[in-house]
C-alpha cells in the first residue's frame, strides 16, 4: 500500500492538511477529521490495490479524500461560503494549478451520495470522465457502512437530527444497504461486501432485542 507520507513534502497538500483539520473540528464525530483520515486510508488502499492505478491520479485522489466535506451541504450556514465552490477556492488560495482546483472541486462534488440517486447516468458520466472519483466515493462510503458506519450513522442521528435509535434504524435500509450495489471499483466492492454483513448481522440483532419491548 502506498504510504501516507507521500506527500510529506508537498507544500499544497500540507496547507490542504492543516486548513481540513481546522474545518472539521466545527463538525460532530461523524463527520470529524479522524473521518478524513480513514477516507483517505481507504481512497489510498483503494487505489494500491486497483488493476487500473496507471490511468488513476494519486495525487487528485489524496487531495479529494482531504477536501470532500468541505462545503458538505448538511453543515451549512447562512455565512458559509458556496458549497459549489469552496474546495477550488481553498485549493486557488494556496497556489494550486487552476486545473487542478477545478478537477479537485468537480470530484468533491461528485462524491454525494444524494447527487447519484438523483441523477445516476450524470455521475456515471463523471466518473468515466475523472475515474479518482470511484476510489474517493467508493472511501467515503465504506466509511458510513460496517462497525464504524453504524457508530457514524447514531452519531449523526443523535448530533444532527434528533431522530430517536429506531428512525436512525430506518436509514440502514434507505440507504446504507443500497451502497454495495453502487461501488464503483473491484477494491471497493470486495471491501463493501464484507461490511454490508456486518451491517446485516447488526440489523439482525437490533430486531431480536428491541422485540422484547414488543406488547408492553
Amino acid at each position: 500500500m502506498a504510504s501516507l507520507d507521500t506527500f510529506a513534502s508537498d507544500p499544497l497538500i500540507t496547507a490542504i492538511t492543516a486548513d481540513v483539520k481546522a474545518y472539521m473540528a466545527n463538525y460532530d464525530a461523524s463527520h470529524d477529521w479522524s473521518h478524513i483520515q480513514r477516507v483517505l486510508g481507504l481512497a489510498r488502499h483503494i487505489y494500491a490495490h486497483s488493476a487500473h492505478r496507471t490511468s488513476l491520479d494519486l495525487r487528485v485522489i489524496h487531495l479529494a479524500a482531504l477536501l470532500h466535506d468541505v462545503g458538505d451541504r448538511k453543515y451549512l450556514s447562512p455565512t458559509s461560503p458556496d458549497p459549489t465552490t469552496a474546495v477550488q477556492d481553498l485549493l486557488l488560495s494556496h497556489g494550486a494549478d487552476p486545473d487542478l482546483a477545478t478537477r479537485v472541486q468537480t470530484i468533491c462534488l461528485g462524491v454525494s451520495y444524494s447527487t447519484e440517486i438523483k441523477n445516476p447516468a450524470y455521475t456515471a458520466e463523471l466518473v468515466a470522465r475523472y475515474p479518482e472519483l470511484g476510489v474517493v466515493q467508493d472511501a467515503d462510503r465504506l466509511d458510513a457502512i460496517g462497525a464504524v458506519g453504524i457508530g457514524r450513522c447514531f452519531t449523526f442521528g443523535g448530533a444532527k437530527t434528533g431522530r430517536e435509535m429506531a428512525g436512525t434504524m430506518e436509514h440502514f435500509d434507505e440507504k446504507l444497504v443500497r451502497l454495495e450495489g453502487m461501488a464503483k471499483t473491484e477494491v471497493g466492492r470486495e471491501l463493501m461486501k464484507e461490511r454490508t454483513r456486518r451491517l446485516r448481522e447488526f440489523m439482525g440483532w437490533w430486531e431480536e432485542e428491541v422485540g422484547f419491548a414488543e406488547g408492553v
